[in-house]
């Protein structure tokens, strides 16, 4: 089943405990976010402390109402202009309750190779993220089969990644 509109947005306001997010990509092609790269790559930050929009006043209510909301992205340096980019929106998230982790395969392999992006919630239901090579998505689809290898997935992805805040301190 493929997932879009209310469907989509149903399962991040319904879930029970946990919402959780495999990255594998260096950079998504997102036309929405095209405007906001352009003033990154020009210079332009935000302000973690201060920034707020739907997506962070969507994670504190998470977090009012006792669940969790978090991701593992992968990751390969030299960072893309992307990650820069998502970085630093990760910050902002990051204090407004996201669990947010970065899994660095520099130099050494990837437990999670071939692994697709997803969704999955409540440890329950898996919706996998389909994109072209170039990041675009292609479609968001319900994985209809056992969820407890995309819970093996996570449970990698968690062990063997760092906390957001302590990898960005070691970029600098």
């Amino acid at each position: 089943m493929l997932l879009d509109g209310e469907a989509w947005a149903a399962r991040f306001r319904d879930f029970e405990r946990e919402a959780w997010r495999l990255e594998t990509l260096p950079a998504y092609n997102v036309p929405q976010e095209a405007e906001e790269i352009r003033a990154f790559k020009a210079g332009e930050r935000i302000d973690p402390r201060t920034h707020s929009n739907s997506y962070t006043e969507d994670l504190r209510r998470v977090r009012r109402e006792g669940k969790s909301k978090g991701r593992v992205h992968i990751v390969t340096r030299p960072l893309s202009d992307y990650l820069l980019y998502e970085f630093m929106y990760y910050e902002a998230h990051a204090m407004a309750g996201e669990e947010i982790r970065i899994m660095d395969v520099t130099g050494r392999s990837n437990p999670l190779v071939g692994v697709p992006d997803f969704w999955m919630f409540d440890k329950r239901e898996v919706v996998l993220m389909n994109y072209q090579a170039d990041g675009t998505q292609i479609s968001r689809e319900v994985y209809g089969g056992d969820p407890a290898e995309f819970v093996e997935y996570q449970r990698t992805a968690l062990t063997e990644s760092v906390p957001f805040e302590e990898y960005v301190k070691g970029l600098a």
